[in-house]
């Protein structure tokens, strides 16, 4: 079965700096879209970060010019860095990837677990 396993969450001080970073395992056929979303009590998971096998990146307005996210084929990684960041970027940040697996050619979209920022000020 596939995993999505997130790493880099924590606390920065507004302005600071945090790379979040994710790693997919398991019986993977291919990949293609990755991102990042978030969620904040009370609200729906919103899209933050996608890219593409291509490389082919996407932002939420609020994000672009301060995040980038990557991505590294060979590992079948995904890492969000992120600059300036403002307290309005606290949530739990969530992986996601689109993946076909080696025993089911359908794609289907995998999680992580959620890893928490908190941005204070």
């Amino acid at each position: 079965q596939v995993q999505l396993v997130e790493s880099g969450g924590g606390l920065v001080q507004a302005g600071g700096s945090l790379r979040l970073s994710c790693a997919a395992s398991g019986s993977i056929f291919s990949i293609n879209t990755m991102g990042w979303y978030r969620q904040t009590p009370g609200k729906q998971r919103e899209l933050v970060a996608t890219i593409t096998s291509g490389g082919s990146a996407n932002y939420l307005d609020s994000v672009k010019g301060r995040f980038t996210v990557s991505r590294d084929n060979a590992k079948n990684t995904v890492s969000l860095q992120m600059i300036s960041l403002k307290p309005e970027d606290t949530a739990v940040y969530y992986c996601n990837a689109r993946i076909k697996t080696t025993w089911d050619e359908r794609e289907y979209p995998y999680w992580g677990q959620g890893t928490q920022v908190t941005v204070s000020s």
